[in-house]
């Protein structure tokens, strides 16, 4: 950007505070931040520092208890901060965008997606009724969702998390804006859709000159897409340099500890950093130990054992404006979400179970947490058959508590009027029968330590929360009755780095005191090398390879799982650690 070149976006000075119930909360203060035409600018920082704020003020966005106090920003020539709610209204959508990072909040439950990706189209008079249709289509093919005619009338209750979100991205693409911000716009998606729609924006972003903020706390993505970096700390900018500057040279103490705590191909638990040591995030390994897998082999006894898991689901066929549901395998009216698969866990093991979205990691740990009931197949746990029970009646059984998870959205998981303190104890109370205040409160306050949430916190309810705090509610909540087996739905995609590392350190460290199992799955394929020693690859409700950890991500025999590899951003941060 030259100097006589005025700045596509500009914010100066911007200033943004909430009401609350204590008083004033200033959330982000004195902003400065500068974008050109075809730019992609990266805002990366911890949770609650302040990223999202600055999005939603630039598209008056926030609620009605936070309002921009000092400060502007300009898209374009116009002021954007004051501006009426018409003047917004035609913006949005149509000139500026947006990915946001809940796109199950986002998306209404009540419409199909397809229709929803239509109701931007004619909004802004981009298509007529006639065409609406095949341009939504259009849109759910760019952004890799599978049969996009048939999920053209799907419901958002009927697409996993990934696909919700590549809905999301469709809708925000769907204008072709001249800004897009993209609020953790790869949250729950695997590698290779990641890749796939990062590589879109950038060329949508060359194509039309079109300028993008990303906030994401990725820094390995966001060292391969920006062009430059904005580091945000509590509310303010404290670094902002181009990718190559800030990564071989960071200036702020904040920068240097957020690329310590990023995982590569090559990191190892110690290595990562955490902001905040405490006494419960110290461990003694250094990474999985693979050669204990392979030396004990049959002398480690099975906690877990899947046969032959089938679960089919009936789809959705539109009948006399009526909905029927159809199971006749015959006329492919049912969907085969876990085909045929068989794997087992040791005792104190973690086993990785990845793929793309849509693969069947999801609906697998469903049925093995017995949520749902499978089609058909058995799931042996510590010696038992637990598949003899129903989805209800396993829910009344002692060994409920042995098996917990802690779910891929922290929103949806949390009870909204459960303050974070009564989401973390309602199974102490529940599975472990505890009824004195006190102790539930010791307890509760003592979990939330041990993943890094602080105990003033514990008052809010999960709308008062970051992101990231809402995922430790989630975490806090799984391990409060010491279960035997944990299933982590993607337990860190919504952390930023920092956190990340010292809750990976946590799990770690838990199950090899506690001797828990971790069935772990995750789009990400280093923190999965990180914490497991086994792996699963899902593809199509297909189990398409499984081995050690080491083995099958540094030299996978099939092509699927190579892919997932080679999708992996690969910026070196270890170059700069």
């Amino acid at each position: 950007m030259t100097p006589a070149t005025a700045p596509f976006l500009d914010v100066k000075g911007l200033s943004v505070q909430f009401r609350t119930r204590n008083g004033v909360v200033r959330a982000i203060e004195d902003v400065n931040l500068e974008l050109a035409k075809g730019e992609v600018l990266g805002i990366v920082g911890e949770s609650g520092s302040g990223k999202s704020v600055t999005a939603y003020s630039l598209i008056g966005l926030l609620n009605v208890a936070g309002s921009p106090v000092a400060g502007s920003a300009t898209f374009d020539g116009i002021l954007v901060t004051g501006a009426n709610e018409a003047t917004l209204r035609d913006l949005r959508g149509r000139e500026i965008s947006m990915i946001f990072q809940n796109p199950r909040a986002a998306l209404n439950p009540i419409r199909p997606v397809g229709k929803q990706i239509e109701d931007v189209l004619l909004r802004h008079g981009l298509a007529t009724r006639q065409t609406a249709r095949n341009r939504a289509i259009e849109m759910l093919e760019k952004v890799k969702i599978v049969d996009p005619e048939m999920r053209y009338g799907s419901y958002p209750f009927e697409l996993s998390g990934g696909m919700c979100q590549r809905v999301m991205i469709a809708i925000a693409l769907a204008c072709n804006p001249r800004l897009l911000i993209a609020d953790e716009p790869t949250t729950g998606l695997d590698v290779t859709t990641q890749k796939a729609t990062m590589d879109l924006v950038r060329e949508l972003t060359r194509e039309r000159n079109m300028a993008v903020v990303l906030i994401t706390h990725d820094l390995g993505m966001a060292g391969v897409y920006c062009d430059r970096i904005a580091v945000m700390e509590r509310g303010a900018v404290v670094e902002t340099a181009p990718v190559a500057e800030l990564f071989s040279s960071p200036k702020h103490a904040y920068t240097k500890k957020l690329i310590a705590a990023s995982p590569g191909p090559n990191s190892t638990l110690t290595e990562l950093a955490p902001f905040s040591p405490s006494p419960h995030s110290a461990i003694k390994r250094t990474r999985p130990d693979t050669t204990r897998i392979e030396n004990v082999g049959t002398g480690l006894k099975n906690i877990l054992e899947v046969f032959n898991l089938v679960k089919e689901f009936p789809i959705q066929q539109a009948s006399s404006g009526l909905w029927s549901w159809v199971r006749s395998s015959q006329t492919n009216r049912v969907f085969r979400a876990v085909d045929d698969i068989s794997f087992s866990l040791k005792r104190g093991e973690s086993l990785g179970l990845v793929g793309e979205s849509g693969c069947g990691k999801s609906t697998t740990s469903s049925i093995i947490t017995r949520l749902i009931n499978p089609t058909s197949g058995d799931i042996i746990f510590d010696g038992e058959n637990i598949t003899t029970y129903g989805a209800e009646s396993f829910a009344r059984r002692p060994e409920r508590k042995k098996i917990q998870m802690v779910f891929q959205d922290p929103t949806e998981s949390l009870n909204p009027r459960y303050t974070a303190h009564d989401c973390i104890g309602e199974p102490l109370k529940r599975l472990l029968g505890y009824r004195d205040r006190k102790l539930i409160r010791s307890k509760v306050e003592a979990l939330a330590e041990r993943v890094g949430l602080q105990e003033e916190l514990l008052g809010r309810f999960p709308h008062q929360l970051s992101g990231g705090q809402k995922a430790r509610v989630g975490i806090a909540r799984a391990i409060a009755v010491d279960p035997t087996l944990l299933i982590l739905d993607e337990p860190t995609s919504a952390l930023d780095v920092s956190v990340q590392a010292v809750v990976l350190q946590l799990l770690d460290r838990l199950k090899y005191e506690l001797g828990m199992s971790y069935i772990f799955v995750s789009h990400d394929l280093n923190v999965v090398r990180l914490l497991c020693e086994r792996v699963v690859v899902m593809n199509r409700g297909k189990i398409v390879e499984q081995g050690v950890t080491d083995d099958v991500l540094r030299r996978p025999s099939d092509p699927y799982t190579r892919a997932l590899v080679d999708a992996i951003p690969r910026f070196e941060l270890e170059k700069v650690r």
